[in-house]
């Protein structure tokens, strides 16, 4: 579409000159109109510097043009059908959130959805200036196995019941209200009351690369440390009902712990899980080139008996070269016996796609 004209933006429905105060009174961007099989969104920024939106996963950045001279600039950006993604605004070395857009992801960015995306029902939205609440209980762990100290949230919503223990909790706690979605799903009777407890990830991407890859110590610690700090905190949970929760490097290390520690984890809910990942993948050129399903397909391949297991895969639609790594595991984590569910979000590697999926799936795995 060309943009030209005093009404520019109305077609999106934005009226009135762009760059004037009253336009700028009642402009609320993201936009879209049909395009298509998918949708053109319009991004707005008010400011005197160029600037890009920089996607998650999604898309490189792209440029924002301004209008004429004035404060006013913009980009109109072609969307697929089922799309919602974070974005922020990125000028010279700042990145900050829209400040026209009321659903934030933390003070630095921001969700946009496709009118035809799915509804994320239970999530509140919250701007970028919005504070989360916290869970008032929280665990200092320190954790011999680990190194180093790292402090736990728990919360109980609807009084409390097995344990959901969320990884990269410190998303979940600051970048997406988790505790208030699920206080809300358990208040509307789509899942039982729960016992939430956020374990935040390593700082640096090595570091939580590491720990969340195929190997042993997180789980040894979580079972021999963090188990029984729950257990002496008085906050109500059942440890026997334990439900994994992870994305990305999280679901991949999620699954992990069911094929490794069946006596620990018996219920996962995994979503875009990182099953491309074999121990040599760092050295390839290409991570997600290697053998299909990487690791873990290659440890089904061997038909562990996973009889009791109940897991939720999801994975987002516009990932396209994560499904079939993800397909793969799915189909054999099926035919070894596990209770399966399989579902695609709209969205692509990105947590504000997986959100729903994290309510849903996790009340599907304590059904």
């Amino acid at each position: 579409m060309r943009l030209t004209g005093e009404d520019a933006f109305a077609a999106f429905g934005l009226p009135g000159t762009p760059g004037t105060d009253a336009f700028w009174a009642t402009a609320r961007t993201p936009a879209s109109i049909p395009d298509g099989d998918g949708w053109a969104t319009l991004f707005l920024r008010r400011g005197s510097g160029a600037a890009s939106i920089g996607f998650e996963s999604w898309s490189e950045p792209v440029p924002l043009r301004r209008w004429g001279d004035t404060d006013c600039w913009y980009a109109e950006v072609r969307m697929p059908a089922r799309l919602r993604v974070t974005y922020q605004f990125l000028a010279g070395d700042a990145a900050y959130a829209d400040p026209l857009n009321p659903v934030g992801a933390g003070g630095e960015r921001s969700v946009a959805a496709t009118p035809d995306a799915p509804a994320q029902p239970h999530w509140p939205a919250v701007g970028a200036d919005g504070v989360l609440p916290l869970p008032r209980a929280r665990i200092r762990w320190n954790s011999e196995r680990l190194g180093g100290r790292r402090t736990v949230r728990l919360h109980p919503s609807g009084g409390g019941g097995p344990l959901v223990l969320l990884l990269d909790g410190d998303d979940w706690l600051y970048l997406h209200p988790a505790m208030t979605a699920f206080d809300s799903a358990v208040a509307g009777g789509e899942m039982p009351p729960v016992t939430l407890l956020f374990l935040p990830a390593r700082d640096r991407a090595e570091e939580r690369e590491a720990e969340f890859a195929c190997r042993p110590a997180l789980w040894q610690a979580v079972r021999d440390e963090l188990l029984p700090l729950v257990a002496e905190s008085g906050v109500p949970a059942d440890r026997e009902r334990l439900v994994v929760a992870g994305q990305s490097l999280g679901g991949l290390s999620a699954v992990y712990a069911a094929l490794e520690f069946p006596g620990l984890v018996s219920r996962v809910a995994c979503q875009s899980a990182s099953f491309w990942w074999t121990p040599d993948a760092g050295d390839r050129a290409d991570p997600l080139g290697g053998p299909v399903g990487g690791a873990v397909a290659a440890r089904l391949r061997g038909r562990p008996d996973l009889t009791g297991l109940r897991i939720a895969f999801d994975v987002g639609e516009h990932e396209t070269r994560m499904l079939p790594h993800c397909a793969s595991v799915e189909t054999l984590a099926a035919q070894s016996g596990a209770t399966v569910r399989v579902s695609r979000s709209a969205s692509g590697h990105d947590r504000a796609g997986w959100r729903h999926a994290l309510l849903r799936d996790v009340a599907w795995a304590l059904a």
